[in-house]
């Protein structure tokens, strides 16, 4: 366990090598920070954190950086979250309030949390096997072909066409519709299954073919697609940063779907920010980098994750800040909409 003074340095080294990505020598925190001890005993004090692994020297007679370790405590120790200010959570409240639909949320979301952090925003998409039944309609576009619109609570908005066997009248379909959305309103879409087998029982015998085709429909299409979807942004803000493994690997890592899930996923608590710092990633061209994620949804029922990856020389407290608050209201709207 490190001191007060000593953990006074280390916090100290890291946001000066946040800010200005260079080495920091026991002069410069002197000047910076008020610490109120000789640059002798900041010497002794620097000499301590690189014997434990807290900093390195990166070359002879520069000044030090942190490492993961480093980083890992700093992070840690921190004693609160950087807040935001009142203006700037009514800034990010009204852009996310814009959004018309689910899909307009998310790329709104991606590109707040971008701008915000500067950092590579990465929103996954409410899955559909947490997601409840709101609303069916069926749109008919022939005699024997019908648009199924299928939307759930939490935004989420599915259409599929459906070529019928037979021909129908306007009777039949607004019967089949009403069967369905007494059926499936607010039922859970792992659930659906079940409820549609049960189904044909309720359709006169006459119109069981072209209930049929529209129950598979939603079995094959709705309830058996399980794959996740997740949106990226702002991956030109990693052209600033230096990564010892590379900007290429880190791209190729981040256009991987099954990869992105697995960072957003790890952390079975949805409630808190999560920060994994450097080699903690356990994808190969990711252990440059550091991501911070948390939850979004109401704190009875998470929808998905939402998080940012970017250099382990990441401002911290703004990226948790950043991700907690639009989370937050992301939540908020869906719950709403």
């Amino acid at each position: 366990m490190l001191d007060d003074r000593k953990m006074a340095v280390l916090r100290a080294i890291v946001e000066d090598y946040v800010s200005t990505n260079e080495p920091v020598g026991s002069r410069a925190l002197v000047d910076r920070h008020n610490l109120d001890v000789s640059p002798a005993t900041i010497r002794n004090d620097m000499a301590v954190l690189e014997e434990q692994g807290y900093i390195v020297q990166p070359h002879t007679s520069a000044g030090r950086i942190p490492t993961d370790k480093g980083y890992r405590l700093f992070v840690d120790k921190l004693s609160a979250i950087k807040p935001f200010s009142a203006a700037e959570r009514r800034a990010i409240e009204t852009f996310l309030a814009g959004a018309y639909d689910l899909d307009e949320v998310v790329m709104r979301t991606v590109r707040l949390l971008a701008q915000l952090t500067r950092q590579v925003a990465v929103v996954q998409y409410p899955s559909l096997s947490k997601s409840a039944v709101r609303h069916v309609e069926l749109v008919p576009l022939t005699e024997r072909r019908l648009l199924l619109v299928l939307i759930t609570d939490t935004g989420r908005v599915e259409q599929r066409v459906v070529e019928l066997p037979a021909s129908f009248d306007e009777d039949s379909i607004m019967q089949l519709r009403a069967v369905l959305n007494a059926c499936l309103d607010g039922r859970k879409l792992t659930d659906i299954a079940t409820v549609v087998a049960d189904l044909p029982e309720r359709v006169e015998p006459r119109e069981r073919a072209n209930a049929a085709a529209v129950f598979s429909v939603i079995l094959e299409t709705l309830v058996a697609r399980h794959e996740e979807k997740i949106i990226v942004g702002g991956a030109s803000n990693l052209t600033a940063a230096d990564f010892s493994q590379g900007l290429r690997q880190v791209l190729e890592a981040l256009e991987e779907q099954v990869v992105l899930m697995r960072l957003l996923g790890e952390s079975d608590d949805q409630s808190s920010v999560t920060v994994r710092i450097g080699a903690e990633n356990d994808v190969l061209g990711l252990r440059s980098t550091s991501v911070v994620a948390v939850g979004y949804g109401s704190a009875d029922r998470p929808l998905a994750k939402l998080g940012v990856v970017g250099p382990t020389r990441m401002d911290y407290p703004t990226a948790m800040g950043a991700v907690r608050a639009v989370a937050r209201y992301t939540g908020q709207i869906l719950a709403e909409s």
